[in-house]
């Protein structure tokens, strides 16, 4: 599957939030409890204005088959080497290399902006994600025990890193 990357931009709204709401609903890797209109997702373009940001494309179909992005780990200029990272991938196409081929487009994206750090925030119910990170070179390098409660399940934010060399 050959896989085109888009700037994300206001046109691609309806389908983020589509692939988004899916894991708002279904489990731990978005945080929110209940699902988020449309209008949320200029949210998704403020917070990540001057940033690389992507939607996935299958080139045989067209069809947007997730998002991915970067963003300000922290607005203050003494940061400016680090960014957090996101991507969020549709069902059906999950463990098919997505994960890897957004990973490394934003990991280029990253250097290319004088980025050095990558971070990533992970719910401690989402294994799939931290197994997926470790294996591609992030550590933990923090942990915060019981402060989200999602559905009435508590559960940590882990914390990894990747130093991009």
């Amino acid at each position: 599957m050959k896989i085109l990357f888009e700037a994300m931009t206001e046109k691609h709204g309806v389908s983020v939030m589509e692939i988004f709401n899916y894991y708002v609903e279904h489990g731990f890797s978005a945080y929110p409890e209940k699902s988020l209109p449309v209008e949320f997702f200029a949210k998704f373009i403020e917070m990540t204005k001057g940033y690389p940001a992507f939607v996935m494309i299958d080139e045989a179909t067209q069809e947007i088959v997730g998002f991915c992005f970067l963003r300000p780990y922290n607005p203050f200029p003494v940061f400016k080497k680090t960014a957090e990272i996101s991507y969020f991938i549709k069902p059906e196409y999950t463990g098919k290399g997505l994960g890897t081929i957004a990973l490394e487009k934003l990991q280029s994206e990253a250097k290319n902006k004088g980025i050095k750090f990558i971070l990533a925030s992970i719910s401690s119910r989402n294994e799939q994600s931290l197994s997926f990170h470790k294996k591609n070179g992030f550590f933990e390098c923090g942990k915060f025990s019981s402060i989200g409660e999602k559905k009435g399940v508590a559960f940590d934010v882990i914390w990894m890193q990747k130093e991009l060399v």
